[in-house]
């Protein structure tokens, strides 16, 4: 059974960039350049069957090319024991609008909506048991980080598959913008 999620992959220059920050909190696990992308809608397991009709669902999906940059960077959850570091996103509408798009493709063919609040952000590092004060440390010492501004022409559907050093991700369909 596969899982799935849609997400935008990043260029190779972002993803060496966001590699360099990563470091310095004991109890991190970073995701690394081959793993970094941002998540539109994560779907989950689903059968074969279910894939194949997302898959068909965001082919109707439109939406024009449109710049983004990473800024800053966090935690999650905002209150409580830190779980995972991010990276944001300097102007997120246009992710928020391509999200809301994903999400009516998704209802057309029987998934329930995401029942969190979207938030545009890239996962930098997963967190067991980090200390509180490094984790302050990273944040303040990366607090000003952006990343290079680039055009986003496509979202991906993306597998995944866990295993023990965590999960490997593969391009499953790429879905282009549409121009003019």
């Amino acid at each position: 059974m596969p899982r799935i999620f849609v997400g935008i992959d990043l260029p190779d220059g972002v993803d060496q960039h966001l590699d360099l920050i990563c470091g310095g909190v004991p109890g991190a696990r970073w995701e690394g350049q081959d793993k970094f992308h941002l998540t539109l809608r994560f779907v989950g397991d689903v059968d074969g069957g279910v894939a194949e009709r997302v898959g068909d669902a965001l082919d109707r999906v439109a939406f024009a090319p449109f710049e983004m940059t990473l800024v800053g960077v966090g935690f999650f959850p905002p209150r409580g024991q830190p779980r995972s570091l991010w990276a944001g996103v300097e102007e997120p509408a246009p992710l928020e609008e391509l999200h809301r798009k994903i999400e009516r493709a998704l209802a057309k063919v029987g998934l329930e909506a995401d029942p969190r609040k979207f938030a545009a952000h890239v996962t930098l590092g997963r967190l067991h048991d980090a200390p509180a004060d490094r984790v302050a440390a990273f944040l303040a010492h990366h607090s000003l980080f952006r990343s290079a501004t680039f055009t986003v022409t496509e979202f991906l559907l993306f597998s995944s598959v866990r295993g023990p050093t965590g999960s490997k991700y593969r391009i499953e369909r790429a879905y282009s913008a549409t121009t003019g």
